[in-house]
């Protein structure tokens, strides 16, 4: 059976390792629903259509789903649960499903509604770590329109080149001129830099990729870079994705500009390749 998981049971957070034998099926998932901060350090949700609620959609077996009734305070049939299961449609980049959900069934439970409907970036606003991780796979890969908005001090410590494995890097954003550049969930490989970045840095990135506009959402996401793997590291995907559209000359050259050298040949080939094939003249 599937569950669709929103808070502590997230990856890398407190009860995540709760789902040690489970098979991942998406990290980029979401349903129909209102995310709440119930002040007690975990989230609840209220099942609505006015918003989205993003998460994680894992397989499980009898013996882990009895482990998730008992952390959510569950049981069949009795009247004081803490939180009730019920089923739900779970969208994907691999498409719907139909899974499990823990949702909130005590009053008082819901106090502060989380617009955005990630208990992970709720949790990166209210701590406001320094340093934050950054991963541009993108446009943001390229230091002069970084230095033309007059920001590059945001980004002056660069990590290194990275693999985000998982994620294909193809442009689903479609703005007036053509395509822009998105990750999605569908077993591939993206290559991009690692920033270190201060937390003031984000108001930059929030307003760049049009997260209040409902462009891109920040997300977390593991990437390797080397031997080392960095875990929550913030990047951005688009929150409607459309099908696939060339980008302009001037987008792509950024994107080219930004990665040449710094990516492996192989992926910078690649990325030549996608363009060519989407019609870009080089």
């Amino acid at each position: 059976m599937k569950v669709f998981v929103y808070g502590t049971l997230r990856k890398h957070e407190e009860n995540y390792a709760l789902l040690e034998s489970a098979v991942p099926i998406a990290e980029q998932a979401w349903t129909y629903g209102e995310l709440f901060d119930t002040g007690y350090g975990y989230p609840a949700m209220k099942r609505s259509e006015r918003g989205k609620v993003y998460g994680e959609l894992y397989e499980v077996d009898l013996a882990t789903l009895s482990k998730l009734d008992n952390l959510e305070d569950y049981e069949a049939n009795r009247e004081d649960n803490l939180y009730e299961r019920v089923e739900a449609q779970i969208f994907t980049d691999k498409g719907m499903y139909s899974g499990l959900v823990y949702v909130e069934k005590q009053k008082g439970l819901c106090k502060e509604r989380i617009s955005h409907g990630d208990w992970k970036l709720h949790q990166l606003l209210n701590k406001k770590p320094e340093p934050i991780y950054y991963f541009a796979y993108g446009s943001c890969m390229d230091v002069e329109r970084f230095e033309k908005a007059k920001v590059a001090h945001f980004f002056e410590k660069v990590v290194g080149a990275c693999t985000l494995e998982g994620y294909s890097m193809k442009y689903l954003f479609t703005a007036q001129d053509g395509g822009r550049a998105d990750i999605i969930e569908d077993g591939g490989v993206t290559e991009g830099i690692l920033y270190e970045i201060p937390f003031q840095g984000l108001s930059y990135l929030f307003d760049r990729e049009g997260f209040n506009l409902g462009w891109y959402r920040p997300t977390f996401v593991d990437v390797k870079i080397g031997e080392r793997r960095m875990a929550d590291v913030l990047t951005f995907y688009v929150y409607d994705k459309q099908p696939e559209l060339a980008p302009p000359l001037h987008y792509a050259a950024e994107i080219l500009r930004g990665s040449k050298g710094r990516v492996s040949q192989g992926y910078y080939q690649k990325l030549e390749e996608e363009l060519v094939r989407l019609g870009c003249k080089l």
